[in-house]
């Protein structure tokens, strides 16, 4: 049975769901889009904006269970636009630096709260 983690104080969420739960060796990481926590509304400056607050929630939203962004094996990423994927990849290659988890990309028909970028991780930590 997956383990909910309800210790997660950087989770910024917008539904009935767990952030994140362990099952086994992995933590999964549920999709997340890109709010500022200090606002609740989503980051300002379009796709490449909303691919590194995402990042960098995600970065916090590991923390809080003992983990980094290094330790991501694999991201879906959901765009709301398929030809915003250079701006995404910008934003998301600077996040991991030389750290490269294994990736898919794909074209949504919309996203959440008017979101053009919704990422989700699966996580490797024993």
């Amino acid at each position: 049975m997956p383990l909910e983690f309800p210790d997660t104080p950087s989770a910024v969420a917008v539904g009935p769901y767990s952030p994140v739960v362990r099952a086994g060796d992995w933590l999964v990481v549920s999709g997340q889009i890109g709010l500022d926590p200090a606002t609740g509304g989503l980051a300002e400056g379009g796709t490449a904006a909303e691919t590194a607050q995402i990042l960098d929630n995600l970065s916090r939203l590991l923390a809080d269970v003992g983990a980094t962004l290094a330790d991501v094996a694999k991201t879906t990423v959901f765009l709301a636009d398929i030809g915003d994927w250079p701006m995404m990849n910008e934003a998301y290659a600077a996040a991991f630096g030389d750290h490269k988890p294994a990736r898919s990309a794909i074209q949504a028909g919309a996203l959440p709260v008017g979101a053009r970028v919704e990422i989700e991780a699966w996580v490797y930590k024993p």
